[in-house]
């Protein structure tokens, strides 16, 4: 059985956590009673845990027990500066090292947030970094969420720095998760989020139920390391679901690869560096010899590709794990964060400039009372 831990951290990460914990419970429905006295039924051994800075994120979840909620003081949240928030996370290191430790061992850990908030893009990288030094074999993935390009200069600059830090730590890589990208698939903005977390939710749960499985053709978490490990260490999923209209392996292996059904845009027959298929369904849908071909066909462009088989009742289900060897948006987003840091610091200087000028009126005098 596999050992599973999976981390909301931030108010993002937090979200995302709760919808995980919603399709556990079956899609939910016992919301009310949920935090306080049911447990989902995960597919392995799987342990939650929501971290925040703001008390008020935390109490917003709806199905995250409240034992597996964790609020680090500091006042209430860290105002999106990730210096304050790296100061928390090292003054409250113990207690949060300490309210994983009790949860036991762990084969993988799957660390969610936001890239460009306060407590989550601060907390995450020193947060894998303790992880590692805790448990010396586990795997960690981050799962990092890219913000939509008009949050604002401060968020921006949050994601180009955490992104920075979370490729510089010993971990085994990132899935990336973009607002901007996939908002756009979606209607009106609350609504649009919470597709978001729930298209992330089902799609790691689809992940660790498989790599938890018997298969006709076996991958596991050796090879989801490896995937992981492949071009820039940084990947994404997708996912696609056949209906009862069109039960082809083909079309739902290349339906799961197509932008509408990918977290992050990445186009797998360009970026790909490695890449994991993994199917799902009844025995009389799964046709191992056009599955294979197709998996040749991916692997003429995408380098490596894994392919799993797991035999279970209803019509085919697909995900796709790949890693890219190359990122044209993350450098966009560093440049425009760029842009947005020196347009800040030119209005400081004119501000400052402004100040100086007016305070030159009385230069040489004094008070007079």
């Amino acid at each position: 059985m596999l050992n599973v831990l999976i981390l909301g951290v931030g108010q993002c990460g937090n979200r995302i956590l709760d919808a995980i914990n919603k399709e556990a419970f079956g899609g939910g429905g016992a919301a009310n009673l949920a935090k306080y006295y049911l447990r989902p039924k995960f597919p392995s051994r799987v342990e939650t845990l929501a971290i925040n800075t703001a008390i008020n994120d935390l109490k917003e979840l709806r199905f995250t027990t409240a034992k597996d909620r964790l609020h680090v003081p500091n006042l209430h949240g860290v105002g999106a500066n990730r210096n304050v928030g790296k100061q928390a996370f090292m003054d409250n290191r113990d207690v949060i090292m300490g309210e994983i430790e009790k949860r036991g061992d762990f084969d993988i850990a799957f660390v969610i947030t936001s890239t460009s908030g306060g407590t989550g893009s601060s907390f995450t990288p020193l947060l894998i970094n303790e992880l590692k030094r805790q448990y010396k074999d586990i795997t960690v993935v981050t799962v990092a969420v890219l913000p939509a390009r008009e949050e604002g200069s401060i968020y921006l600059q949050n994601a180009a720095f955490s992104m920075r830090e979370l490729m510089e730590v010993d971990a085994e890589g990132i899935i990336l998760a973009d607002n901007q990208y996939m908002k756009r698939f979606s209607g009106d903005i609350a609504s649009a989020y919470d597709k978001i977390n729930n298209m992330i939710a089902k799609r790691l749960l689809f992940l660790i139920e498989s790599l938890d499985s018997e298969m006709l053709s076996v991958t596991d978490l050796g090879d989801f390391k490896t995937v992981m490990n492949g071009g820039l260490r940084i990947g994404t999923m997708g996912f696609y679901q056949a209906d009862s209209k069109n039960l082809s392996i083909r079309d739902a292996i290349e339906n799961s690869l197509k932008p509408v059904n990918l977290l992050y845009p990445a186009n797998v027959g360009d970026d790909a560096a490695r890449a994991m298929i993994i199917i799902q369904g009844s025995r009389e849908h799964l046709d191992v010899d056009e599955i294979t071909k197709e998996v040749e066909r991916l692997t003429a462009s995408a380098g490596h590709v894994f392919k799993g088989i797991v035999v279970k009742k209803g019509n085919p289900k697909v995900l796709s794990v790949f890693t890219v060897a190359s990122a044209p948006e993350l450098e966009s987003i560093y440049a425009q964060a760029a842009r947005g840091m020196q347009d800040e610091k030119e209005k400081r200087c004119r501000a400052r400039k402004q100040l100086d000028d007016a305070f030159a009126h009385i230069e040489d005098l004094e008070e007079i009372y």
